[in-house]
């Protein structure tokens, strides 16, 4: 009878712990006042309302995602990251396909989310202008960005082959929907490369970092760059004399993603679903200067006509831009990135 109780009993507590740890995620990103901004809008009021318990963690990238995969020992359930790192990540076997049926999508923008990630915020790659040199009077187009008779001035331009050659098709006279298209060869991305080879000689500085190109556009040290549209507006609450126009931007994102093996997968779908919603996601603004991916954050009346003006999601300024095709990183950005270092290095 002892021995009967006694089973059940742990028969019992077995069952309670397992079920704990059906409603635990551990979610890792990138700390700072990103991941504050992340908890406080999503992770924080998602959590209250479905009882899971979310552990944060701060990691390095999906560096640490691999790591974790490869060695068999795997302890996060959701990490965020770049689109373009999640693609490659995603076409080297180390995330899971994300499951639609249950992460509802449907009044999310199409580009988005993907097989093995699903967006978080949106950011633009933009081109901005210092407003001492030009005025309200800036570059309306890649083309503008190009031409230095209408627009004599120093330049800062992406040291890296991400967001770099998109915008070159488009100054090369590419229809913005049929870039990616452009692209899909060596032959296309040579051409692109060439085109940011003619303007090279008046680009004074290849930046590697958000942080740098914001600091060069606030101490005036070039006269336009190419960047991330929410370093330029913080750049501008600090003093900076500078504009931008998300006329031809790249809409890119971050997004969530759940490594390969995750301990606590089922339940991590479910809470990926449940940031996913317009009613967390219309918060985020509130935090930092990112836009929802979830299109009806946008009708709930949190977000204002003003605030909404300034983010890279909303749909008027969403239509201006081209999103980003995470098909071309996932195939092409190792290729491209060796071609555009050698033009770097002439």
């Amino acid at each position: 009878m002892k021995i009967s109780i006694g089973l059940t009993l742990t028969a019992s507590l077995l069952a309670t712990t397992a079920l704990a740890q059906d409603k635990t995620v551990t979610i890792a990103s990138w700390g700072g006042s990103y991941q504050e901004a992340q908890t406080k809008a999503l992770f924080e009021p998602a959590a209250k309302a479905t009882g899971i318990i979310v552990k944060e963690e701060t990691y390095g990238g999906m560096s640490d995602v691999r790591l974790q995969v490869t060695s068999g020992a795997v302890t996060f359930d959701i990490v965020a990251s770049g689109s373009g790192s999640a693609a490659r990540a995603g076409a080297e076997g180390l995330l899971e396909e994300l499951d639609y049926s249950v992460i509802d999508v449907t009044t999310f923008y199409p580009a988005l989310y993907s097989k093995h990630c699903v967006g978080g915020d949106v950011f633009s790659t933009v081109y901005a202008w210092n407003t001492n040199t030009y005025g309200d009077a800036g570059p309306q187009s890649w083309a503008d960005f190009w031409d230095v008779e209408k627009f004599p001035g120093s330049r800062a331009y992406r040291g890296k082959v991400a967001g770099a050659l998109a915008p070159a098709m488009m100054a090369d006279g590419v229809p913005m929907d049929k870039v990616w298209e452009e692209l899909d060869s060596e032959e296309g991305i040579l051409r692109a490369i060439n085109k940011v080879r003619e303007l090279k000689p008046h680009i004074a500085v290849f930046w590697s970092s958000g942080a740098q190109h914001a600091q060069l556009m606030k101490d005036g040290e070039v006269d336009m760059t190419t960047g991330w549209n929410g370093r330029f507006d913080n750049a501008k609450k600090d003093g900076g004399k500078v504009a931008y126009s998300f006329n031809q931007a790249l809409l890119d994102y971050d997004c969530f993603a759940i490594p390969k093996g995750a301990p606590n997968k089922d339940t991590a779908m479910m809470f990926l679903n449940e940031i996913s919603k317009a009613e967390y996601q219309d918060d985020l603004p509130k935090y930092i200067t990112y836009g929802p991916t979830n299109k009806a954050a946008y009708d709930t009346g949190v977000i204002t006509a003003e605030v909404a003006a300034t983010l890279p999601s909303s749909p008027a300024n969403a239509a201006l831009q081209l999103p980003i095709s995470l098909e071309w990183y996932a195939k092409w950005e190792t290729i491209a990135a060796e071609m555009y270092q050698e033009m770097l290095t002439e």
